[in-house]
């Protein structure tokens, strides 16, 4: 007996989401519409973040250029397994911007091409222009090609957001008031200091809570590529993205694909929910911290016999210790990865050192902390950055290619 993922209700909650936001096709072009540079620059600069991105805008006129590095050392691409560069932690514009100050002033360090964000969309992240100006930065003036968001279950939002959502739906959502306006989605199973890093359980129908936030996100400032943490929210996720092509998903390691069972498992879920011109909203797999070289193998050969639409798979190469091991490197298996000719991912949740707010705790401090904090974290990611361009760097010495962030080639 085959059993539906999603019942019929659940369906008509979804629907009738998306339909409360104007339908799909509304959906996908205002998010679209949103994307362009001018549009976000007019938009953060009214809301004083003018002066940030124009100093952005400058500092990039100092980044290293690819074309540069292999005219320099004489490479040549000989060997199939394309490798694609990815750091993780820019939380917020003051610590984005920071980075690419740090970026510029070295002047050696070709920047990675997709950037992921942990931080909650809170109503003042969402709709003070401080998402509004990372991703102007990320996306339009880094050109990179993805800039994950996160929409944490654990974040406060005006109560009248939750009782909207129930209204439309239909369904019900177990929370409690925090005081100011503000409620909260209970979680029973905390597992971390953060609260199952804020998202990871998600329990009966929270996962509307999850698709409202990244549509309030997407329509506000173009946002268009979510980290997805849990099993019920990316069935969810590749129902609601079926006829929004503008909107897909990442896979977080925390879902524990650690093993091809498991990827099989997530392989059933993207066929149950193709598109109608057969691609998926799903962009992304981040195979699990656990699994080897060859279990990353046989993931990628799988998903390329199955007929499926091609996904990226990713592997961190370094994470901090509340991530798992201290010490974890997963470079050497990288490079039996790419010397098998498959494509893949290097993520950087680490630059592998020890430092002040490589830890999850600079997933979870507030808005106003991130932006005290901003110096020390985006510390962080420039030594990630760093990191990543080393580890690049030697796998193209190696012959194969790697891809970084437009700006870090000529135009």
């Amino acid at each position: 007996m085959h059993f539906k993922l999603l019942s019929n209700k659940d369906m008509q909650a979804i629907d009738a989401l998306i339909d409360a936001y104007g339908g799909a096709k509304v959906i996908h072009d205002k998010v679209t519409a949103m994307r362009d540079y001018d549009t976000r620059k007019r938009l953060a600069g009214n809301k004083g973040y003018g002066d940030m991105l124009e100093q952005a805008e400058t500092h990039v006129k100092q980044f290293a250029k690819v074309e540069d590095f292999i005219e320099k050392e004489g490479i040549t691409f000989t060997k199939p397994g394309v490798c694609t560069t990815q750091v993780s932690g820019f939380q917020g514009a003051k610590v984005t911007a920071d980075c690419i100050r740090r970026v510029a002033e070295n002047g050696d360090v070709l920047f990675p091409t997709e950037m992921i964000s942990v931080v909650a969309l809170t109503d003042h992240y969402v709709y003070s222009g401080d998402l509004l100006a990372t991703l102007a930065m990320a996306e339009n003036i880094l050109q990179a090609s993805k800039f994950c968001s996160t929409n944490l279950l654990s974040t406060p939002l005006p109560e009248e957001r939750f009782a909207k959502v129930e209204k439309i739906t239909g369904e019900k959502f177990d929370r409690r008031d925090i005081g100011d306006g503000l409620s909260q989605l209970i979680l029973k199973n905390m597992g971390t200091p953060f609260g199952n890093l804020g998202g990871v359980e998600v329990g009966d129908n929270n996962h509307l809570v999850y698709l409202d936030g990244i549509t309030r996100a997407a329509l506000e400032t173009g946002a268009n590529f979510f980290l997805n943490p849990s099993w019920s929210t990316i069935v969810a996720a590749c129902y609601y993205g079926r006829h929004i092509p503008a909107i897909s998903f990442k896979i977080s390691m925390l879902l524990s694909t650690q093993n091809a069972i498991q990827f099989r498992m997530l392989m059933n879920i993207v066929k149950e929910y193709l598109r109608d011109d057969g691609t998926t909203p799903l962009y992304e797999i981040n195979i699990g911290n656990a699994a080897s070289a060859e279990t990353f193998i046989q993931c990628a050969h799988e998903l390329k016999e199955s007929g499926l639409p091609n996904i990226s798979l990713t592997a961190h190469l370094r994470i901090n210790p509340d991530l798992g091991m201290e010490g974890f490197d997963w470079t050497e298996n990288a490079h039996k990865v790419l010397d098998a000719g498959v494509d893949m991912t290097i993520k950087y949740e680490s630059d592998g050192e020890s430092r002040p707010y490589d830890t999850m705790e600079a997933y979870f401090l507030s808005d106003e902390e991130r932006d005290e904090k901003a110096e020390l974290i985006g510390d962080v990611i420039y030594h990630k950055c760093i990191r990543c361009d080393k580890d690049a760097k030697e796998i193209m010495r190696r012959g194969h290619k790697a891809l970084f962030a437009g700006i870090s080639y000529k135009s």
